[in-house]
């Protein structure tokens, strides 16, 4: 493992512990880190490393991948709930297992990952999200402001 190889690892966080050369997980899987960081949820847009304390999940074809990472999302308070507080926090398999979702049709999974990824994109994108909203609101602001007090004599 170095920062230099292609593929992120992720064991016991979100952030990557480094880079292998290999994957062992397809891209746009999600996945929940069981030691450490226990409880977290995660997706990564590009293949990456598992390794021990990473639980990744293969869906059918009656489940979106997205639309699972969003349901384990929102119920990530529960998962964190069930962290055992040890040395080390671990998050039991058998809980992931015993955890269940409602599986709607493909085509409302869909529309849910549809709206739920644009409020992410507006809530967390830096380019695109609430940073994007403030700037343009500020020059909506500066453009009325310069027409309602157009009025006044400038020197």
């Amino acid at each position: 493992m170095t920062e230099n190889e292609k593929y992120p690892v992720f064991q016991n966080s979100l952030t990557p512990m480094g880079y292998y050369n290999q994957s062992n997980v397809n891209a746009n899987t999600p996945f929940i880190i069981v030691g450490g960081s226990a409880g977290e949820i995660g997706w990564s847009s590009s293949s990456y490393w598992a390794a021990d304390d990473c639980i990744y999940f293969i869906c059918e074809k009656s489940l979106m991948n997205r639309f699972l990472y969003h349901a384990l999302y929102n119920q990530q308070h529960y998962f964190l709930s069930q962290v055992r507080r040890a040395s080390i926090p671990r998050l039991s398999q058998d809980c992931i297992k015993k955890f269940q979702i409602p599986l709607p049709p493909l085509k409302v999974q869909n529309d849910i990952v549809e709206i739920l990824d644009k409020f992410d994109t507006l809530a967390n994108d830096l380019t695109n999200g609430i940073p994007a909203e403030i700037e343009a609101r500020k020059k909506q602001y500066e453009y009325y402001r310069e027409r309602l007090l157009s009025f006044i004599v400038k020197d």
